[in-house]
């Protein structure tokens, strides 16, 4: 008889093809069982407080929401969800970023299939996982990150200023963030002018460059 527990899952990228290929990957092991998917950020969050999942896979670039922010908001809301991002960046100022976040696993898109459903076992289990050619020097330099009290000026923002950053980095006006949010057009400005000046910028070109160096959002 096969005792095996079985392992729910979220997906969250937003290109839909590869959310197809992740689904019929994961759903092909017997112990696993997806059970939602979402194709941006904040969709990824709703889902997760819906479904309240095992484990959720990442993207770690994705509209509304990058994985990295989900990845903070879910690690502050629930202990039991683990956290597997899914990256074609192998920074290592990604990874610590990730790890500093909660997340417990950081694959490589372009890692074997093998590794991904290798990852959602460890982080199950209760272990750590990175992909080749990551290594644990990326633990330990987060831990003596951690250790120093490291912190920037991000770190400063609230979970809503940290949303009306992301939507205006994506070029979003103040009525497309407040649809988004739900919330009034004033307060989305109030927070976008406040979140500028925590961190120090003063126009949409100096926003955008911010987000694009911190990883918010991606070069093109």
């Amino acid at each position: 008889m096969n005792t095996a527990r079985t392992t729910t899952i979220v997906l969250a990228d937003d290109h839909r093809i590869v959310r197809q290929g992740l689904h019929a990957l994961l759903k092909a092991e017997p112990d696993f069982n997806v059970i939602g998917e979402a194709d941006d950020g904040l969709e990824a969050l709703e889902m997760v407080k819906k479904l309240n999942p095992d484990v959720i896979v990442l993207d770690l670039m994705m509209p509304g929401l990058n994985g990295l922010e989900v990845a903070r908001q879910i690690n502050k809301q629930t202990n039991h969800t683990k956290i597997v991002i899914l990256s074609m960046y192998d920074d290592e100022g990604f990874v610590l970023e990730a790890l500093s976040n909660g997340v417990s696993a950081y694959v490589l898109k372009d890692a074997g299939s093998s590794d991904l459903i290798q990852a959602v076992r460890e982080v199950r289990s209760g272990h750590r996982y990175l992909s080749s050619p990551l290594s644990d020097r990326a633990i330990e330099v987060y831990e003596h990150m951690t250790k120093a009290g490291t912190m920037d000026k991000y770190e400063t923002l609230t979970t809503r200023e940290r949303e009306v950053l992301h939507l205006s980095a994506e070029g979003r006006t103040n009525s497309e963030i407040a649809e988004r949010l739900g919330i009034s057009v004033r307060t989305a400005e109030t927070h976008r002018s406040k979140l500028m000046h925590k961190l120090g910028v003063h126009t949409q070109a100096d926003l955008t460059r911010y987000a694009i160096k911190r990883g918010i959002i991606p070069m093109e």
